[in-house]
This record gives C-alpha cells, structure tokens and sequence, in this order.
C-alpha cells in the first residue's frame, strides 16, 4: 500500500507552516511488515531532503543512517534501516518556516499521524523524535480519551522510563533529521541510546 493514497490534508488551515514543502510517504510499503515507527518533528523545506527522496544527498537519510550507525544497527544503506521493519514519517506534513511549531498547528496534523499509525498493526516501538512528534502523540491519545503517552518535562529526565501507547512501547527522543543532529554531541549519544532501545523490542 502506499500511505500518501490513505493520508492527505484536504485545506491546510496551519497557517505557520509551508505548504510548498507539504509531504506525505508516497513509498510502496506492507504495513503488516512494519515494526517500529520513527516520527520526527516536520518535513523539509526542500523535498530532496525527505525521507523517501529518491536524490543521493537527502539530509534526512544522511542523518537518519548516522543515529541508526551510532546506535549499532548493521546498516550501510537507508533501505536497510526500511528493511528492518522500520517506517519513518514527520509529526507536521508541511515544512516550518519558525524555530517553533504553534500548538495549534500541531493538533491539526496530528489528526493526518493518528490515520497514518492506524494503518500498522504489528508496531513494537515508536520512537518519539523530539518535542514536536512527542506533543503529536499526546494530542491523538488526547482525542482518545486517555491520558498524555509522555508526561510534562524535559526529555533528558523522561528518557529511560517505560511509557506505552496502546500497548506499544515509546520511547522519547530528541530530532535526529536534519542539521541539527551534528550540534550536539550528548544528545546524539541519547539517540544512538534510544534508537537501539526501541531496536531491542524487535528481539
């Protein structure tokens, strides 16, 4: 199946956000296949740097491919981090035009997230990566009825704490896509930590 057939925004009412850069998986995928789902902060402004781009130099895959390295993975490529079981998709389908995504903004495409993970049904692991994809999440478990996936706080302290979203383990991380992965050095190591924590429950 491809997401982008089942997933879509209609009017774009964020108004934070560009539209020019909006993005939806558009790969042919078994979803039963799927294990672990990595949601990240927003797409990139220029497309060829998105997950899926079919360019050499996509800054997502460069990056993506880094954390998955770090964290032990026996990866050379980005397709073995798909063949893994891995799917990978952004919190906001547009691109961000402010450091800051308004929360608005947030629960409005966080509807477009909640149909895009119904879709999987054999998730072991979602890996939360950053502010953004964690505030997502809370706003669909919000909608549900249920209480926050991850609790107020800063990551750093949340990080190692067992946390569940339909009985699927999720792990709160910090943004590996895009250039702010090579800033800091301590967050990176709390990725490579959390990535191959969310690789474990594959075992």
């Amino acid at each position: 199946m491809r997401i982008d057939n089942v997933v879509g925004c209609v009017d774009f009412p964020c108004v934070d956000i560009n539209q020019q850069a909006y993005s939806i998986p558009a790969i042919d995928i078994d979803p039963d296949k799927v294990s672990i789902l990595l949601i990240s902060e927003a797409a990139p402004s220029d497309r060829d740097d998105g997950y899926y781009s079919q360019g050499t130099d996509s800054l997502f895959q460069k990056t993506t491919l880094e954390a998955f390295k770090d964290a032990g993975a026996k990866v050379s490529s980005f397709q073995d981090i798909l063949d893994m079981g891995v799917y990978l998709t952004t919190a906001v389908k547009c691109g961000k035009v402010d450091y800051v995504i308004q929360t608005e903004t947030v629960k409005q495409c966080s509807k477009l997230l909640e149909v895009e993970i119904a879709q999987f049904r054999n998730l072991k692991a979602i890996l939360l990566m950053g502010d953004v994809a964690i505030r997502a999440l809370n706003e669909i478990a919000r909608r549900a009825g249920e209480r926050r996936v991850i609790p107020a706080g800063s990551t750093y302290k949340l990080r190692g704490q067992v946390y569940t979203f339909c009985g699927i383990r999720v792990f709160p991380s910090y943004l590996q896509a895009g250039p702010s992965f090579y800033i800091e050095k301590s967050k990176r190591k709390m990725i490579a930590q959390d990535i191959a924590a969310a690789l474990s429950q594959l075992n």
